[in-house]
């Protein structure tokens, strides 16, 4: 399976051995995508927002020294649970020093939008949610969110974005359930009924490949991803 040709835990276990160049952009990257479950996860266990905030920054500061993913080992399971475990003991260690050193200590820095992730964690519940749970679900969101930036990329480089925000409404079904069926969409985007089921139908099976895709790099055996995907839309359910 292609997907599993470069995954994320391929990625960290380059990283942590320094096989590339390239390994520090590309861990970088990794965090950037992935840092927003992070911080719900620390936001629910930290009362205060500025320490919630530092301590998240410093978490990243960490992922990006030489040595963090040294041991890293797929055999560990999906990505997913290995970074949260990862955080996990981050903030054991850093509670246990009582947080009285400077945090950053002269890392690299990674520029996260902590007022993005505010306005996205005050959609939560604020009771009756665990930390965890919050991380498994700003993870399936934040998933979801890659996928449909993927897709928009997709649809724009082929000259189409406007069709694409016309047709994504159809990725959950939501038009046909509001009664906005094919033709409407279509006498409003130059198209036929038929040819607005038809692209309908493509997006969603594109959809559908582009988040097995994501979800591949995320599971260390490509056996994994079927489970991946019903554990993520079972939390978003529930």
């Amino acid at each position: 399976m292609d997907d599993f040709q470069t995954t994320h835990w391929s990625l960290v276990v380059a990283a942590g051995q320094r096989l590339s160049p390239q390994s520090d952009r590309a861990l970088s990257e990794l965090c950037r995508k992935y840092w927003l479950p992070l911080y719900g996860y620390v936001r629910r266990r930290v009362t205060d927002v500025h320490e919630a905030q530092d301590l998240t920054q410093d978490f990243f500061c960490r992922v990006l020294e030489r040595n963090f993913f040294a041991a890293a080992d797929p055999g560990r399971g999906r990505f997913r649970a290995f970074l949260l475990t990862s955080l996990k003991h981050f903030l054991a260690n850093e509670w246990e020093k009582g947080r009285t050193q400077k945090r950053g200590g002269g890392l690299s820095v990674i520029e996260l939008d902590f007022a993005v992730g505010e306005s996205r964690l005050s959609l939560e519940p604020a009771h009756e949610e665990t930390p965890e749970r919050l991380f498994d679900r700003q993870w399936a969101l934040t998933l979801l969110d890659l996928v449909l930036a993927r897709l928009r990329i997709e649809f724009r480089e082929a000259g189409k974005e406007d069709q694409f925000e016309q047709l994504k409404p159809f990725l959950s079904g939501a038009r046909e359930r509001s009664g906005e069926n094919y033709v409407d969409v279509g006498r409003a985007a130059g198209m036929t009924a038929e040819a607005v089921k038809v692209a309908a139908h493509r997006l969603r099976q594109r959809y559908r490949e582009l988040l097995r895709a994501e979800i591949a790099q995320t599971v260390a055996q490509p056996g994994d991803v079927d489970d991946e995907i019903r554990d993520l839309f079972h939390v978003l359910g529930s």
